[in-house]
């Protein structure tokens, strides 16, 4: 199991604060200092079931100066993100096949019983 994990942003040490209270000790992917490439992107994106714009952070300040308002394609997001990390929802747990945005952590209890829905 990994976790693309920011060290200052509370909501992914929640997560990662939850995994270890569950006993998982998930691979820290430090995903700002190491970018995904655009190959990585692809594939999370189809672990997540969602689209490209779906995982961006539209509260970041590049996103709101370089971004808003503009038609993407999936494949300018992509790019968007490979070149701007800090465009990508976070955090991110991933296991083998399947990952989650999890947000809230408490997500993840659902996701580490083999079901990614929260209803």
């Amino acid at each position: 199991m990994e976790i693309l994990h920011n060290n200052r942003c509370s909501k992914s040490r929640c997560a990662l604060e939850f995994l270890s209270e569950k006993g998982v000790k998930p691979t820290i992917v430090d995903y700002l200092s190491n970018p995904l490439t655009e190959e990585e992107i692809t594939v999370l994106l189809t672990k997540l079931g969602i689209k490209a714009s779906e995982l961006v952070r539209t509260s970041e300040e590049i996103y709101k100066s370089k971004f808003k308002g503009k038609k993407m394609t999936q494949k300018t997001w992509i790019k968007a993100m490979a070149k701007y990390p800090q465009l990508i929802e976070r955090p991110i747990v991933i296991d083998g096949d399947k990952a989650i945005i999890a947000r809230p952590a408490e997500s993840l209890e659902a996701f580490l019983n083999g079901n990614q829905t929260i209803e």
